[in-house]
């Protein structure tokens, strides 16, 4: 198993959720999916993976040491790009829709679909697939490469740093460029340019 550290770097068989906050202070979860890069400024914290393992489960809402939760954002999830080779089975954007709308209720326990409307977190998938070519982000015009980070969904009532204990905040990668209401993809390659640094107060 990879050990999360400034040399690390991306393999198949191995996901990390990490988070990011854009400019304007907005959250968003990162899903590697194997092939998307970590910026260096969270690689070069120590047990970055316990960190992340701590956000995750805080996230889930089953965290043993943090146990008081933001309130719930009660607002809407909005499909943005997605998967051709996860969504593969469904023939129209139509039914992937229907699909993300039956399953992101506010009220419902929390899972990735209600991410966005019960946390109020964008949601963004590294492109993946066995061989370059066999995943898209569906929606996106424009070339793309596994690891790219693609915006899969949306919040309507938005997340921010106060959302999180203050002994995680430092766990979340910072932006002074990206915007995630406006930024479908991120370059895999310039992840360290995008998020340069971690929260601090």
């Amino acid at each position: 198993m990879s050990i999360l550290n400034i040399h690390w770097k991306p393999e198949f068989g191995t996901i990390y959720t990490w988070f990011a906050m854009d400019q304007f202070g907005r959250i968003a979860v990162m899903v590697n999916n194997c092939f998307g890069n970590l910026p260096k400024a969270l690689l070069s914290i120590n047990n970055l993976e316990l960190l992340l393992d701590q956000l995750t489960d805080y996230m889930w809402e089953e965290s043993e040491i943090f146990k008081s939760y933001p309130n719930n954002k009660c607002g809407r999830t909005v499909l943005d790009l997605y998967s051709g080779l996860r969504f593969d089975y469904l023939p129209t954007r139509k039914d992937v829709e229907q699909l993300i709308q039956e399953r992101s209720h506010y009220e419902q326990k929390p899972i990735e679909c209600n991410l966005p409307s019960r946390k109020g977190f964008f949601v963004y998938h590294g492109i993946e697939g066995s061989f370059e070519g066999e995943d898209y982000p569906v929606g996106f015009n424009g070339n793309t490469k596994m690891g790219d980070y693609f915006r899969y969904l949306m919040p309507t009532v938005y997340a921010s740093i106060a959302d999180f204990p203050e002994e995680l905040r430092h766990g979340i990668a910072v932006s002074d460029m990206v915007d995630f209401t406006t930024d479908r993809l991120l370059d895999n390659d310039k992840i360290n340019e995008y998020f340069p640094r971690i929260y601090q107060k």
